[in-house]
C-alpha cells in the first residue's frame, strides 16, 4: 500500500504515524530523539529514520512511502532546516520530504485567524500569528540561550535548588527523589551523566518535580510556578510583537509537560491570564504527527494539482 508518514520529533523522542491516501490513519511508532540542535544532524536524521522503522513494522505488511513531513524542533534556522532536508531525502530516496518545526505543527493546528500557541516541552517557544497572517516566534532556539520555563529548565533549576539548600526537609526530599529516578548514587554521578548528555538527564527530572508538586512539596512548587511565569512571559512577548496583547484570541497549550501536573497546569494559566487577560486559553488536542501527516498529504495533493 502506498502511505503518508508525519513525524513530531524533539529533545527526547519522535512520534510518528502512517496514513493512507484516504486519510486514515493505519500505523502508530515512536523512535529515539531527533532535534539536531541538541543531539546533532546526523543523529536527528537517524532518529526520524528509527521512528520510520518502527511505524512501518507496526503496519505489518508492505508499504511505500508516497510523501512525508517531520516537524521537528531545532529547525526553525533555515540552514538547519535545509540540512535536515537533505539528511531525510537521502534516509528515504524518491520519497518526496517536507521538514516543519514543532511550532510550525502546532501553529497549523490552531483555528485560521489571529492565534498564538505556547509551546512546553523538552524546551519551550510561542509562535502565533495576527489577523493578516502575518507569523512569528519567541525562544525556541536551545538551553544556551532560551527554553525557559521548559522541561530542560525546570530539571536544570530543580538540581540546583535542591543543592543550594541541603538542610531544607523539602529540597532533601526532593533531592533524593531526583537521584533515585535517575539512578545516580550522588550528585558527581548526576554531574558526570549530565556532562555527556544534559538531555538524557535534566528534561527526566520534570516528572519529579511536578510529582512532588501536587504532593505538597513547597520547593517543587516554587520551582513550577517559576517555570510558569517564565512561560507566560514568552507569550506575553509574542503577543505585543503581532499587536494582539490586548485581543480576544486563542491562545493553545502543547508540549510535553502539559496536562502532567495539576499544580503546574494552575499555575501557567494563572499567570497566561494575568499576561494576556482577553486571550482564550485551551490546550491544542491535534496530535502533532497526525497533522505533519496531513501536510503531506496536502503537499501531494498540490503536486498532482500542479500537473
Amino acid at each position: 500500500m502506498k502511505c503518508i508518514l508525519g513525524f513530531d520529533g524533539g529533545g527526547t523522542k519522535t512520534e510518528c504515524v502512517a496514513m493512507g491516501l484516504s486519510g486514515t490513519i493505519v500505523a502508530r511508532g515512536r523512535g529515539p530523539a531527533s532535534n539536531p540542535t541538541r543531539i546533532g544532524f546526523e543523529r536527528a536524521a537517524e532518529g526520524v529514520k528509527g521512528a520510520a522503522d518502527a511505524t512501518l513494522k507496526a503496519l505489518g505488511e508492505p508499504a511505500e512511502i508516497a510523501a512525508l513531513c517531520a516537524g521537528l524542533a531545532g529547525t526553525a534556522q533555515p540552514e538547519n532546516r535545509d540540512r535536515m532536508q537533505k539528511l531525510l531525502e537521502a534516509e528515504f530516496p524518491g520519497v518526496l520530504v517536507a521538514v516543519r518545526t514543532d511550532l510550525d505543527l502546532a501553529l497549523a493546528a490552531m483555528p485560521e485567524g489571529k492565534a498564538i500557541v505556547l509551546i512546553a516541552g523538552t524546551g519551550s517557544a510561542a509562535v502565533g500569528r495576527d489577523a493578516s497572517g502575518r507569523q512569528s516566534r519567541e525562544g525556541g532556539y536551545g538551553p544556551s540561550g532560551s527554553d525557559d520555563g521548559s522541561a530542560f529548565d525546570i530539571g536544570r533549576s530543580a538540581v540546583a535548588a535542591v543543592r543550594a539548600e541541603p538542610a531544607k526537609d523539602a529540597a532533601t526530599e526532593l533531592g533524593r527523589q531526583i537521584l533515585r529516578h535517575l539512578g545516580c548514587a550522588n550528585w558527581a554521578a548526576l554531574d558526570a551523566k549530565a556532562t555527556v548528555a544534559a538531555d538524557d538527564v535534566f528534561p527526566r527530572v520534570f516528572p519529579v518535580v511536578a510529582a512532588s508538586a501536587d504532593a505538597g512539596n513547597a520547593v517543587a512548587q516554587a520551582l513550577l510556578t517559576d517555570a510558569a511565569q517564565k512561560l507566560a512571559a514568552i507569550a506575553q512577548r509574542l503577543a505585543e510583537s503581532l499587536g494582539i496583547s490586548r485581543q480576544a484570541i486563542p491562545l493553545g497549550k502543547a508540549g510535553g509537560t502539559i496536562g502532567r501536573s495539576p499544580y503546574f497546569d494552575q499555575a501557567l494559566d494563572a499567570e497566561l491570564r494575568n499576561k494576556l487577560p482577553d486571550a482564550t486559553i485551551e490546550v491544542v488536542r491535534a496530535d502533532p504527527a497526525e497533522t505533519a501527516a496531513r501536510i503531506a498529504l496536502h503537499l501531494i495533493s498540490g503536486r498532482k494539482a500542479e500537473r
